[in-house]
């Protein structure tokens, strides 16, 4: 499909959506609407590709969201006048282009490689000039009827809201996908009007006039009528969230990895699962993730733009958000690992465990309770319950290193800038605020005094006599 052109239709406003954000940028698996058929198209290697986005200040919110789509030509249609009229818009960015333009909506995510290319395959066959994208349902619902001749060429498109009765019960609907030779395309817009309820330019209106000109034309049936579904509200953003999340579940299960109750649990596009990993119930792996071989993924676990080495296990209900997780490491239950964090390899860091900003060395420990934030942990150190890291001043954040082999004590507090070299005990409850060297103990605990007879027992009977 090297040879095709592609025109993304997103400059629809969503009203039905009740939101002030464009439509396209809502998202599936925490993924715009528009970057499902972006990937698509990326990936059967489209020679160029035009997306129509709106004159206003919306428009301008969606091209910036995909900045980084270097590749992408964005046109603008001015005023909202129907789709006829996008297309129209995007075809002033293809002078002297000609061939074919695949036409796509970019609030339709379900839509695969595959069935875009066994549509592209059947258009060349054919030797069509105008391919329309279909599928059978018992209930057409507001999609545009597909009206066919005895060979089953379509004559014509009736939009919903101007069909008859009749053309009502055809049961085979438009997907609003398309492709077309791009002469017949210009030619069809220049006689487009916008005699029809909606008073709008109907993209659809191209394949009478292709039937005029006695183009050929075609029509491609979905095998999986879902492909086609588009977003007009909430509603249809869950469900097709949902479909997603288990067609994407599905591929992993093909593909070596255990996803225990795949229903619940949420896969986005861009993740990579080594082979014998296991996921469990609830989980959320996002963006930019990969795991790796053999991994347990446990309950209820999120982990977004990181990765996770071989033979890792989260344990339940962790959040694990831009860090790395070394080889055979243990996170969780309840754990936060906050962005930069690198988490080497055997490490364990336990159930109420918060790291932000830190690097931690082969085999350390903070196996509970313990806040580590903008600092460098030794390999083989041991961070007792309690720790913190006192890095932020209200002003500045400040950086603790601690070395090799140091075991914290209990319910102590580092305050940064601070260093402890290799081998350090600090003592259970100190403050440490100044540099410890190598092999040293630290400890700021005051003396402990006792005090007899005024223990509770004491306190009891002075009360009783009052």
């Amino acid at each position: 499909m090297h040879d095709l052109t592609a025109i993304v239709l997103a400059a629809g406003r969503g009203t039905r959506m009740q939101s002030n954000l464009p439509k396209v940028l809502h998202e599936i698996l925490e993924e715009p609407l528009l970057s499902y058929p972006l990937r698509v198209l990326t990936g059967l290697g489209i020679k160029k590709t035009l997306v129509v986005i709106s004159g206003d200040a919306d428009g301008d919110r969606v091209k910036a969201a995909f900045a980084e789509s270097t590749q992408t030509i964005w046109a603008r249609q001015l005023v909202p006048r129907g789709t006829a009229d996008a297309v129209a818009a995007a075809l002033n960015d293809l002078q002297g282009v000609s061939g074919d333009v695949l036409i796509l909506c970019g609030d339709v995510p379900l839509l695969t490689a595959a069935t875009l290319t066994g549509f592209y395959e059947k258009h060349r066959q054919l030797n069509a000039k105008m391919s329309v994208m279909t599928a059978v349902l018992d209930d057409g619902s507001t999609y545009g009827r597909v009206l066919v001749d005895e060979s089953d060429a379509p004559l014509a498109i009736v939009e919903a809201k101007d069909a008859s009765l009749a053309q009502l019960e055809v049961k085979r609907i438009n997907s609003g996908t398309y492709i077309v030779d791009i002469d017949l395309l210009r030619r069809a817009l220049a006689e487009t009007d916008c005699n029809n309820a909606q008073g709008e330019y109907y993209l659809t209106d191209m394949v009478a006039f292709a039937r005029r000109e006695d183009a050929i034309t075609a029509i491609y049936d979905v095998r999986d009528s879902r492909e086609i579904l588009g977003v007009n509200s909430r509603k249809d953003l869950v469900s097709l969230e949902a479909i997603m999340a288990l067609r994407i579940a599905d591929f992993w299960l093909d593909n070596g990895v255990t996803v225990h109750a795949p229903e619940q649990v949420r896969i986005g596009p861009k993740v990579e699962i080594g082979q014998d990993s296991e996921i469990a119930p609830g989980v959320f792996l996002m963006g930019a993730t990969s795991i790796g071989s053999g991994c347990s993924i446990g309950a209820g676990v999120q982990i977004k733009n990181s990765t996770i080495f071989d033979r890792v296990e989260i344990k339940p209900y962790s959040v694990i958000e831009g860090a790395e997780i070394g080889m055979q490491s243990a996170i969780g239950p309840f754990a936060r690992i906050r962005p930069g964090s690198l988490i080497g390899a055997e490490v364990k860091i336990g159930n109420f465990v918060e790291t932000k900003k830190v690097r931690f060395g082969k085999g350390a420990k903070a196996s509970h309770l313990a806040y580590i934030g903008d600092a460098e942990v030794g390999a083989e150190s041991n961070l007792g319950a309690g720790t913190i890291t006192c890095n932020y001043d209200g002003f500045n954040k400040f950086k603790t290193v601690i070395g090799d082999r140091v075991f914290v004590g209990s319910d102590s507090q580092l305050v940064a800038p601070v260093k402890l070299g290799d081998d350090v005990l600090v003592g259970a409850g100190s403050t440490v605020t100044r540099d410890v060297p190598d092999n040293a103990i630290v400890t700021t605990r005051v003396r402990q005094k006792e005090f007899a007879g005024r223990g509770m027992a004491s306190r009891r009977r002075s009360a009783e006599e009052k």
